[in-house]
């Protein structure tokens, strides 16, 4: 699954969309930006925002930055264990 979409950004194996530079301020329809605390930004698709282990790290992220932080959603997590977290969120929503 890993590869070139049409908007130009690269879709990682864990399904997330891993933007280049000049891709940063689009956001496919349906996803959302977050970063890692390893500064990785990645795309996730909204349909997941909901699975308990990506749950989980959005409580983790409310309780250590509050809920008012600006700008893309911060995940207190590194990239890979974020990106594992979005594996399993995918292969349990099917």
């Amino acid at each position: 699954m890993a590869g070139k979409k049409k908007n130009g950004s690269e879709r990682s194996p864990s399904g997330a969309s891993l933007c280049n530079d000049h891709e940063r301020e689009k956001v496919p329809r349906g996803h959302v930006p977050m970063i890692t605390c390893s500064g990785e930004r990645v795309v996730v698709p909204v349909r997941l925002l909901t699975a308990p282990c990506i749950a989980k790290l959005l409580d983790m992220a409310a309780q250590q930055y509050g809920y008012g932080q600006p700008g893309v959603l911060r995940i207190p997590c590194d990239a890979e264990h974020f990106r594992r977290a979005v594996h399993c969120a995918l292969k349990r929503a099917g």
